[in-house]
């Protein structure tokens, strides 16, 4: 169903939108993602567990050093996702238990969420990609467009096309929707997590289907970019249902 919006509301998607790297294994590719950003216009650079920034990085960071100032280092991807209301993650393939948008599909999606949302954009490892560990802090996967006979993009080509099909699919007026902000990733993981321990107690995660299902109920409830009503509703609707569950095997 389409969404209702609301028309002649400008959505400053630059200002709202971090791009963060995780475990990035080259210094210079973190310059070349700082330099990206600048061409493009976006602001905001988070890095997950990389210890400092040297030389190397400043050297290929061209007129955009002053990102690489202001980027925020965290050693966990979980406290640099807490506060971002909807994330989006690159990955180079399928994944099984995840998901998958196109790039399109992903900043069709992105423009859906009223202009004060805080969006993360999540990269990868240079070799290994996201780990689907990592991928549970996503909302929303997506796969760059490529020739199926090459590589996966290096890591500063991916931001870059990312940043600039997000630039010219931005329009100077944009019909935001009526769509409530979602909360934060912290609170809607909490969420996710108490509902898993509700399912584990009450016997439906096990030894054998723990994993699997984990993925694919981040996955569901990730997709649903849970705000405060729905946290609400999910939370009741499994406890009560778990409830009547036990009274009917008694």
């Amino acid at each position: 169903m389409d969404a209702m919006r609301r028309p002649g509301t400008t959505f400053d998607v630059k200002s709202g939108m971090f791009v963060v790297l995780v475990r990035p294994e080259h210094p210079e590719n973190i310059g070349l993602v700082a330099r990206n950003m600048k061409n493009t216009g976006f602001i905001h650079l988070r890095l997950v567990g990389v210890n400092d920034l040297d030389q190397k990085t400043f050297q290929t960071a061209i007129h955009s050093q002053d990102i690489l100032k202001s980027a925020q280092i965290y050693s966990r991807l979980e406290e640099a996702t807490a506060d971002f209301c909807v994330v989006f993650a690159a990955t180079a393939k399928r994944r099984k238990n995840f998901t998958v948008l196109s790039l399109e599909d992903a900043v069709e999606r992105l423009y859906q969420y009223p202009k004060s949302t805080k969006i993360g954009l999540l990269f990868g490892n240079e070799r290994t990609g996201l780990t689907s560990e990592e991928l549970k802090h996503s909302n929303f996967r997506f796969v760059l467009p490529q020739s199926t006979e090459q590589p996966s993009y290096n890591l500063a080509s991916a931001v870059l096309l990312t940043l600039y099909t997000i630039s010219i699919r931005a329009p100077r007026t944009f019909l935001t929707t009526w769509q409530e902000k979602p909360l934060p990733r912290k609170k809607q993981e909490e969420c996710i997590k108490m509902i898993l321990h509700k399912l584990e107690k009450d016997g439906f995660l096990h030894k054998t289907n723990k994993s699997h299902v984990t993925e694919m109920i981040y996955d569901v409830f990730g997709r649903l970019s849970m705000t405060e009503r729905d946290r609400r509703l999910l939370l009741a609707l499994f406890s009560r249902g778990m409830s009547e569950s036990k009274e009917l095997e008694r």
